[in-house]
């Protein structure tokens, strides 16, 4: 008679709370030497989403006593004034780290505007140095996603050392700075990695050998139970928001894996919400507390 079993929830909030309490007591560290960790959000325009990220990053900044910079401007805003908005938080001692929200409106070149943030105030970490960096194993900032899915992995006690990992996604936010991640001759990383994408041929076939299988390709329930090995790790990383008559709000979030069906195969999972998404802003705070330390110990 086969036994029924389901897999082992990872909490993100379990492992961000973590991460805050080891925070707190580096950010009173610092306190003491008369630093205030200090981070710098800039919003172009209303996109409600944005908003939404933005709002929970001001709003953790504020919990956990970090100086919060705002600068929010509007969605027409010249590319001269947005790089100008950057090179006064540049040259700010208060500002350790800043973060421009994305996407961007269409008028103004992304990349552009990432390369004009200081290397060392990059705690997206999406600056061309950083991502150099973090390829050749040496220290800078990771992208907070990609850090936050490893952080899951090794405290749930899932070292990925040995093991095949497949990424489904290879996006610069997730995909390919977690390979990178993962694929250092380190501590906390030493797997097998390969990355899939929409135009890999015969996924199902990849998937299906992953010892740890992260889900970021952006499409809802992409993942289903019959692409999951048996007793894999699954990291869901996609925040889908589709319909659902049976909510009041009409709508529900789910990840790119079907969960209900990845319940039945895999030894342990991340929910959708409740999992990477808690990692990224935690992440970020991480990655600011590390720059105040580093600017200061100058």
């Amino acid at each position: 008679m086969s036994v029924s079993r389901t897999a082992k929830i990872i909490s993100g909030k379990i492992i961000a709370d973590q991460i805050r309490s080891e925070l707190i007591v580096e950010i009173e560290a610092l306190r003491r030497k008369n630093v205030t960790p200090g981070l710098a959000v800039v919003l172009v325009g209303e996109n409600p989403a944005s908003q939404v990220y933005v709002r929970n990053k001001r709003k953790t900044c504020a919990e956990l006593g970090l100086h919060s910079f705002d600068v929010d401007l509007p969605a027409d805003v010249t590319e001269r004034r947005l790089l100008a908005s950057i090179d006064k938080l540049n040259r700010d001692p208060k500002v350790h780290g800043i973060l421009v929200q994305m996407p961007l409106p269409k008028h103004l070149h992304e990349q552009k505007v990432l390369n004009a943030i200081l290397p060392e105030k990059d705690v997206d970490g999406f600056h061309p140095v950083n991502a150099g960096k973090l390829l050749i194993g040496e220290p800078g900032f990771a992208p907070c996603t990609a850090a936050g899915c490893q952080e899951l992995l090794l405290r749930s006690g899932y070292d990925p050392a040995g093991k095949h990992v497949v990424i489904v996604g290879r996006s610069n936010i997730v995909g390919k700075p977690l390979a990178a991640l993962l694929m250092q001759k380190a501590a906390g990383a030493n797997a097998t990695v390969t990355v899939c994408h929409s135009r890999t041929r015969h996924l199902a076939a990849l998937t299906r050998q992953a010892d740890i299988l992260v889900a970021a390709i952006g499409i809802p329930e992409f993942i289903t139970g019959r692409m999951i090995k048996d007793k894999a790790v699954v990291i869901d990383v996609g925040i889908n928001r589709i319909d659902d008559p049976t909510r009041a709000s009409g709508t529900r979030l789910v990840g790119d894996v079907h969960f209900a069906q990845a319940l039945k195969k895999a030894r342990a999972i991340t929910p959708v919400p409740g999992g990477v998404g808690l990692m990224t802003v935690i992440m970020l705070m991480r990655n600011t507390v590390s720059a105040a330390k580093q600017q200061t110990s100058r």
